[in-house]
């Protein structure tokens, strides 16, 4: 029986992924790691930024300087009060979970200060007061299982009875991990003409069902209730 819902927040509630992969892509350039648009769609689509720093410092055989994470995102956020878009359903999705009284949290890869600005300007705040986590809080991000135990724990439900919503293979791998339900979507715009290749690799990573929007999301999220 689901009593509990954690959402990743970029690519499921929040369309933001094209503005971050296209930002973090040319922040990498200019530290002498230039990668394709697949790559960084297959390789950093839901990882931390510290994930991103180390695989730069492999790849340059130096230390990457202090203050990439910081400019990386002074960039990305100056984009959102005019750019964000929440991916079509979510507030609805939200609402009938809601309703249902099943618990929500969200476990993101970014940083809190990333995730608190997110919640603000796309208003989803509302849903997730003291129940919005970040890989800044645990020792590993995704996709070790940390950051979705850590929120069970805060929701005080057993992982067994939570399910997760993710867009990414790491997401997805985290969530079997921690013993949760994970189900994959592949709606968000920085999918687009690759959402059956992307869909293969969430379910290769342990999703239940992987879905196009989020119609069906919620009887996805809670069968078995």
């Amino acid at each position: 029986m689901i009593r509990a819902v954690i959402f990743d927040l970029d690519g499921c509630l929040v369309d933001s992924e094209p503005m971050a992969l296209e930002v973090l892509g040319e922040e990498m350039a200019a530290e002498g790691a230039p990668t394709s648009a697949e790559e960084l769609r297959k390789r950093f689509l839901g990882v931390s930024i510290q994930s991103v720093v180390d695989h730069i410092t492999r790849f340059t055989r130096r230390a990457v300087l202090p203050d990439f994470p910081q400019r990386f995102e002074d960039r990305l956020l100056a984009r959102y009060d005019t750019e964000l878009r929440l991916i079509p359903g979510a507030t609805a999705l939200l609402d009938a979970l809601q309703a249902q009284g099943i618990g929500m949290a969200i476990a993101t890869g970014g940083s809190l200060r990333r995730l608190e600005v997110t919640l603000r300007v796309s208003g989803l705040e509302r849903y997730f007061t003291g129940r919005a986590f970040s890989a800044d809080q645990v020792r590993q991000g995704k996709p070790a299982p940390d950051l979705f135990l850590f929120a069970a724990r805060n929701l005080g439900i057993d992982p067994s009875r939570c399910a997760v919503m993710e867009d990414s293979p790491h997401g997805i791998a985290g969530a079997r991990a921690a013993g949760m339900r994970a189900v994959g979507f592949v709606g968000g715009s920085h999918l687009s003409g690759m959402r059956d290749d992307h869909a293969a690799r969430l379910r290769k990573a342990g999703a239940a069902e992987v879905l196009k929007d989020l119609t069906r999301m919620r009887d996805a999220l809670l069968s078995g209730c």
